[in-house]
């Protein structure tokens, strides 16, 4: 998109918002939520709150957002687990996988959604158009894991090996989606696994290792395989050692900025009872980052 495609639009309601997590000081949630404001013709703020900059836990803030009148917030690592545990399920995926990224306030009280969910399965799609996941490797089973995991059911998985250095979150994690895709194969991935790729479709990365603070890679250098597909749910930055490996490899690689997008227009709607423009938020990103 042009600068001279782009036009400055009447606004008439201001949606309060704001992301509640750790690491968060580059996220790029804030413009993406102006944006989609702008493309309905509103407005928004966009509130970063850390709970461990602000001495509060994760349940004290969201009950602050409420109290203060924020029309929403989105949540992200490490309180995705936290979040559905705590708020009442605005669908009954979230209650079934165990993870929220994003609370709407409502007058009936604070209700739980996850568009990191519908937002991975409308990322892949859009990539990989019908085309089947495979058998997957998932990197990480905390919330974003669970949300991908769900998705990947959804999308026709033959099957999903789960790692995580936790064992609990994997049991539990195939334990959800057993119960919401009976028939599914799920285990836990084996010893050497990570290291040899042979048998798998795709690969997924859903550990924060990679993004900005978290240096490195779930994969062990000198990885071998050949994956079709992989995702890297670390979108910040864009180049990861996790996507070079698997490029290296020759996957075709769908970005975290990907699902980052989906997610965020899903949530915004969820926010404002309103559908973003997704092409002209698309192109208005796309301008800004390029210039």
């Amino acid at each position: 998109m042009k600068a001279d495609q782009i036009s400055p639009l009447t606004t008439s309601r201001t949606w309060r918002l704001g992301l509640i997590g750790g690491n968060i000081a580059a996220s790029r949630s804030p413009v993406l939520h102006t944006v989609s404001a702008l493309s309905v013709g509103g407005n928004a703020s966009y509130d970063l709150i850390i709970p461990a900059e602000r001495g509060k836990g994760f349940a004290t803030l969201l009950k602050e957002c409420a109290a203060q009148g924020f029309d929403g917030v989105n949540v992200t690592y490490p309180h995705k687990e936290e979040a559905a545990a705590l708020v009442p399920a605005g669908d009954p995926v979230v209650a079934a996988m165990g993870s929220s990224n994003t609370v709407r306030f409502t007058a009936q009280g604070p209700r739980a959604f996850n568009t990191d969910y519908t937002g991975f399965v409308a990322a892949f799609r859009a990539r990989f158009a019908e085309a089947a996941p495979g058998r997957v490797l998932v990197l990480g089973t905390g919330g974003v894991g669970r949300a991908v995991a769900f998705g990947l059911a959804t999308l026709g998985a033959a099957g999903i090996v789960l790692h995580d250095a936790d064992l609990s979150k994997v049991v539990s994690l195939a334990r959800a989606i057993g119960l919401q895709f009976p028939g599914l194969p799920v285990q836990a991935a084996e010893p050497g696994q990570t290291a040899d790729l042979a048998g798998f479709d795709g690969v997924v990365n859903c550990t924060p290792l990679g993004m900005v603070g978290r240096p490195g890679s779930p994969l062990p250098d000198g990885v071998k395989g050949a994956p079709v597909w992989a995702f890297d749910a670390v979108y910040t930055p864009e180049q990861t050692t996790f996507r070079a490996q698997v490029e290296g490899l020759g996957a075709a690689f769908l970005s975290g900025y990907d699902l980052y997008f989906h997610q965020g227009v899903q949530a915004f709607e969820i926010f404002s009872g309103q559908k973003p423009d997704a092409t002209w938020v698309r192109g208005i990103l796309t301008h800004a980052m390029t210039g």
